[in-house]
């Protein structure tokens, strides 16, 4: 699987980040929680030119714990200062404006012994793929609702400064996705997130892919949920994860005429699910 794609208001959006980039003091690089790597967009570390940076991983509530705390060593190690949060209940996000005061210290302190009193806000860029929860930040942040939200990329589309208080001021920014994905893992890990349009991939080749990974890495919450008592023996035969599929199908009522399971209906239960939290927390990738 070999996606391509770079949509009109994604190219204007790359364009328009390099152009503030001159207005800005730090960057706010959200990112999922549950991929930290395949959500990170690779052309970000080029279109910022070495901005001052906090990685913030959000949807930490549905993320393996332990795992995200692999991450954020992962990070550390890279000199980048990773924040778990999640902005759909605000747990966390309070910490993001005093690590932002914490990166911009010195620059502060500049201004206050030039007799500066009240130094103007910090100035945050905030970007991140589509869908990684960048406007429910945002609104959470303001304290009230100025980004639109939703629940399928491509929701916002262009820019906007907004008041954090009287500390902050941050840059909205319509997701950037890159041109092409390389590695046909990173698309199904993002598929099976939500943060690709499912019109652009096949819905039960997403859900095979979550299934074969939740089998083999998070089979008892999984089996747990859609009340399964048989663990696949070969994750390799595809047969086999495809009978999880159907197990899973005839559990949720997704059935045809004859009694056959609608595989598509299965499929998207399965995800509809997951991407809710209703199977327990997960990480779809590690750092090691």
């Amino acid at each position: 699987m070999t996606i391509q794609w770079f949509p009109g208001h994604m190219t204007k959006a790359r364009r328009q980040i390099q152009e503030k980039l001159k207005l800005i003091d730090l960057v706010i690089e959200l990112i999922d929680a549950r991929l930290p790597q395949s959500s990170r967009n690779p052309m970000i570390d080029e279109i910022l030119q070495g901005k001052p940076r906090i990685v913030v991983m959000n949807k930490a509530d549905l993320a393996d714990p332990e795992v995200t705390k692999q991450w954020i060593a992962e990070f550390k190690e890279q000199g980048l200062t990773a924040l778990p949060l999640d902005a759909a209940t605000g747990t966390g996000v309070k910490d993001l404006p005093v690590q932002a005061r914490l990166l911009m210290k010195d620059k502060i302190d500049k201004q206050l012994a030039k007799g500066i009193k009240n130094p103007r806000p910090i100035r945050a860029l905030i970007v991140g793929i589509p869908n990684v929860g960048k406007s429910t930040l945002i609104n959470r942040l303001a304290g009230r609702n100025i980004a639109a939200t939703g629940d399928r990329p491509g929701v916002t589309k262009g820019q906007q400064w907004i008041k954090v208080g009287t500390e902050m001021e941050l840059l909205d920014t319509p997701g950037i996705l890159w041109p092409k994905f390389e590695d046909q893992n990173v698309g199904y890990r993002l598929a099976v997130t939500g943060a690709i349009k499912e019109e652009i991939l096949n819905v039960e080749e997403v859900a095979f892919y979550a299934v074969k990974y939740l089998v083999q890495y998070y089979w008892e919450p999984f089996a747990d949920r859609f009340e399964l008592k048989e663990k696949p023996e070969e994750l390799e035969e595809p047969d086999q994860i495809v009978a999880v599929m159907e197990a899973v199908g005839r559990k949720r009522g997704c059935l045809m005429g004859g009694g056959r399971v609608d595989l598509e209906k299965a499929s998207r239960t399965i995800l509809r699910e997951l991407r809710a939290g209703k199977m327990g927390r997960y990480s779809m990738e590690a750092p090691y």
